[in-house]
């Protein structure tokens, strides 16, 4: 995918500090949180392991080599990571070429933010090829930038994907409102500066400074993303 960013003078809305807007893919825009747990039982059980069910807060939210890495050391399987990474992918690849649920909200704030030409970035830790892939289905129009997480030499829980979202919006990280629903996620994006909003998808998260938790998207507009910069908490 092509990625087009916006001249520097257009991209803060009069009268507003928010400059840009940074979302999370996986459980954040789209409901396929589950898709991933899925296509890891699934493929594990074509290698003769089954998968403990308390395994799927460990692997959620993070990068490919954590999530499958813990899996290979956990069951012992007869797998190599780049192997395992393969597998994943196409099964994950398989599953939202049947169906690719978006979550409640998620469509009604990316026309806002485009609509009032809030800059946008979509940060995940999936790699480039899935990423392409759900991009197609949320409007390529909604995104400035994407970043995956094949393309950043640290990922997810480090701050490095959504400083390079912000330098490529020309934006200031403390000026950025992020939305993820992983603890993983949030990790990355405040320790990247930024203001949070967490929408737990698998995991409960707590509130914090600079950090507000909402139970849906449907909670978040941009009035509500502007007024995070104000808050004072």
């Amino acid at each position: 995918m092509t990625s087009t960013v916006p001249a520097l003078g257009t991209q803060t809305a009069e009268g507003s500090a928010l400059q840009a807007v940074l979302l999370d893919m996986d459980g954040t825009l789209v409901d396929t949180e589950g898709f991933w747990w899925d296509a890891e039982v699934e493929v594990f059980a074509g290698l003769g392991h089954t998968l403990d069910d308390s395994w799927r807060h460990v692997v959620v939210g993070g990068p490919m080599t954590r999530s499958a890495g813990f899996l290979i050391e956990a069951t012992g399987a007869d797998v190599t990571l780049a192997e395992l990474t393969v597998l994943l992918n196409d099964g994950f690849e398989d599953r939202i070429g049947r169906a690719l649920p978006l979550m409640p909200g998620a469509a009604r704030l990316l026309a806002e933010l485009s609509a009032h030409r809030i800059p946008t970035a979509l940060v995940s830790a999936s790699h480039r090829r899935i990423i392409d892939r759900v991009v197609t289905s949320l409007g390529p129009q909604n995104f400035a930038l994407t970043i995956a997480g094949d393309e950043v030499e640290r990922t997810k829980p480090f701050p490095d994907p959504y400083l390079l979202a912000a330098a490529g919006l020309g934006a200031d990280p403390a000026r950025c409102a992020v939305i993820e629903d992983t603890a993983t996620g949030v990790a990355a994006a405040e320790a990247a500066g930024c203001h949070v909003v967490a929408v737990p998808s698998v995991a409960p998260i707590a509130p914090a400074f600079r950090r507000t938790v909402v139970p849906s998207l449907e909670q978040v507009d941009l009035s509500f993303l502007r007024g995070l910069m104000t808050e004072k908490r």
